[in-house]
């Protein structure tokens, strides 16, 4: 064990030199765009808010990733508890002193929940019905339904949007395999929010299923995508293991058993789920580890069998990587 934490700590102690000369030289805003594109344009593809809006709100209530907020309860976009929410909470001082904050297990879950705060809320319906390109016409909406009491809010928005070229991420594909964008249509006329108790013993993505409730009329099965000659689907917010197991005739264990999961893990909107055995290695050779990720995460992202990603990089099952740490997703680590 020892030589496993000798062996780890000597890695990140080479690894903080670059990570610091790229915050050094004004990398900050770039980093988080890298590390965070990918999620932006999958909840876009999902519910149809554009990625360039979702980055900089999240650049911009993170301080890039780098706020105490973000760092400590992986909450990128300053949402607050609110009466209905049943995940963990991180109190600290706001508008008001001492104020409630959803605290979220990944990045990921906050991303998702951002969706589902806007998508859930009678107040923002009215940005769904703009052109997912403009961006303009969001940031405007967003102040205006009163998302911040920043005054410049919708500018700081547009300037950090204008200055990194983030609308060119709004351009992405519909059709796109990470997700169907006429899903999110359909999800804009059905939802509707539901008061629960509050309680902070739930886990943070059960509190999301609960506070909204989506019915979709005449649901569209889930689109069969492959990922080199192992099949998965996306994870749509409404899925459970029971009913995708019965449309797509598997055993509940294979499930479980395909995705490195167990029954009391949570299906999270926009994730891979996949449908057959995934491969002991994947097609890239490394990974750097971004701001969130878990192994379990990189291993469901890249189609690897958890196992054997543990085992490719010498490190034991229990461990998790740091940002910026290099994985090999192929060849075994020296």
């Amino acid at each position: 064990m020892l030589n496993y934490f000798r062996i780890g700590f000597f890695f990140t102690i080479l690894q903080l030199p670059v990570y610091a000369e790229r915050i050094e030289s004004g990398g900050a805003a770039q980093l988080y765009v890298h590390n965070f594109k990918e999620d932006a344009i999958k909840e876009m593809l999902l519910y149809n808010i554009p990625a360039s809006i979702i980055l900089a709100q999240g650049m911009l209530e993170s301080g890039n990733g780098t706020s105490d907020l973000a760092v400590l309860a992986n909450n990128h976009f300053g949402i607050k508890c609110h009466d209905e929410w049943e995940g963990p909470t991180f109190i600290k001082s706001d508008d008001a002193k001492d104020e409630c904050f959803r605290k979220y297990p990944t990045v990921l879950d906050s991303y998702t929940d951002h969706s589902l705060f806007l998508k859930s809320r009678a107040r923002y319906s009215k940005l769904f019905e703009l052109n997912r390109t403009d961006y303009k016409a969001w940031a405007k909406g967003l102040k205006e339904a009163g998302y911040a009491t920043d005054p410049e809010y919708s500018q700081r928005l547009l300037d950090l949007i204008e200055t990194h070229e983030l609308f060119k991420f709004d351009l992405a594909d519909h059709s796109s395999k990470n997700a169907k964008s006429d899903l999110t249509k359909k999800h804009s006329k059905n939802i509707k929010s539901e008061t629960t108790k509050k309680s902070h013993s739930a886990p943070p993505i059960a509190a999301v299923e609960k506070e909204v409730i989506v019915a979709i009329e005449n649901e569209q099965p889930h689109e069969i995508l492959r990922l080199g000659i192992v099949k998965y689907i996306i994870i749509k917010p409404n899925d459970t293991f029971d009913k995708i197991a019965k449309e797509t005739d598997k055993d509940l264990w294979q499930l479980y058993k395909f995705n490195d999961l167990s029954q009391y893990d949570k299906l999270v909107p926009g994730q891979k789920l996949y449908l057959q055995p995934k491969l002991r290695k994947a097609k890239e050779s490394f990974h750097i580890v971004k701001m969130g990720e878990t192994m379990k995460s990189i291993s469901q992202f890249y189609g690897i069998k958890l196992k054997y990603l543990y085992k490719k990089n010498n490190m034991r099952e229990w461990e998790e990587p740091i940002t910026g740490q290099l994985l090999y997703m192929r060849d075994m680590k020296k």
